[in-house]
């Protein structure tokens, strides 16, 4: 397959929706994500896609920042490759491109966070070198 991997303008977010849609399993709806990718686009806020074609089969959000711990980093968000493209070298090329990107914009480190239940993505981000760090806590206020 011909995969393109690019960095989306941020007034073409509405692409990525339905995919983040899905890896949420619809727990936050399409509204609300399109109003806070809008909320997004000004806040160090980059969106990496995958073309089939035309069609997008893939998302990785890349929030820019500089900490104190590891210097200039990238946080990947919403990392999410379509079911029926998983599991065939498609997501470590992915992660490749964007570790060529991310250094070209002087960053050194990278962090996530992943679901606890994703056993699968757990697997692969220990092949792609990363260490748990410590844990993601969460509070709704």
């Amino acid at each position: 397959m011909n995969y393109q991997f690019q960095i989306i303008s941020n007034n073409d977010l509405d692409i990525v929706i339905p995919l983040v849609f899905e890896l949420n399993e619809g727990r936050v709806s399409a509204s609300v994500l399109k109003s806070r990718f809008d909320e997004m686009k000004d806040q160090n806020y980059e969106c990496a896609v995958i073309f089939d074609g035309k069609e997008v089969v893939g998302v990785s959000g890349l929030w820019f920042c500089t900490r104190h711990y590891v210097g200039k980093a990238v946080e990947l968000d919403h990392v999410y490759i379509k079911t029926e493209y998983r599991n065939k070298g498609l997501g470590k090329q992915f992660m490749d491109w964007i570790y060529a990107y991310v250094k070209t914009k002087g960053c050194n480190s990278m962090e996530l966070n992943t679901y606890v239940q994703n056993h699968p993505s757990h697997k692969f981000y220990y092949n792609e070198g990363y260490e748990i760090l410590g844990y993601h806590f969460l509070k709704k206020i």
